[in-house]
């Protein structure tokens, strides 16, 4: 069975806060973990600077580099900000899979 691909998937968020030295560095932990959609960098009032949408499967190599105008423009706002809040949404495609061949089964 295939999955509607405008049924939104379902995740796990998770908010951590992390001082502006240390963004980068922890930005690209995140891409390199591969299971990140989507990483929302807020100030610590919860406005929103920045969204970034993280495509599954992509590889972290390919995904560092397409992404380094961006990881620049997050080195430029650490120096600004001395907090920021970062929403992290993780995909959880194992869950689906089990839901999955479960329903095939």
């Amino acid at each position: 069975m295939s999955r509607d691909p405008y049924e939104p998937r379902r995740g796990i968020t998770e908010r951590v806060t992390v001082a502006g030295s240390e963004l980068v560095d922890y930005v690209k932990q995140l891409i390199a973990e591969g299971n990140v959609r989507r990483l929302i960098i807020r100030k610590p009032g919860g406005a929103t600077l920045i969204e970034i949408p993280l495509t599954a499967g992509v590889a972290v190599g390919g995904a560092l580099t397409l992404l380094a105008p961006i990881i620049a423009a997050l080195g430029a706002m650490a120096a600004l900000i001395a907090k920021f809040e970062i929403d992290i949404l993780r995909s959880d495609e194992k869950i689906e899979e089990k839901k999955r061949t479960d329903e095939e089964a």
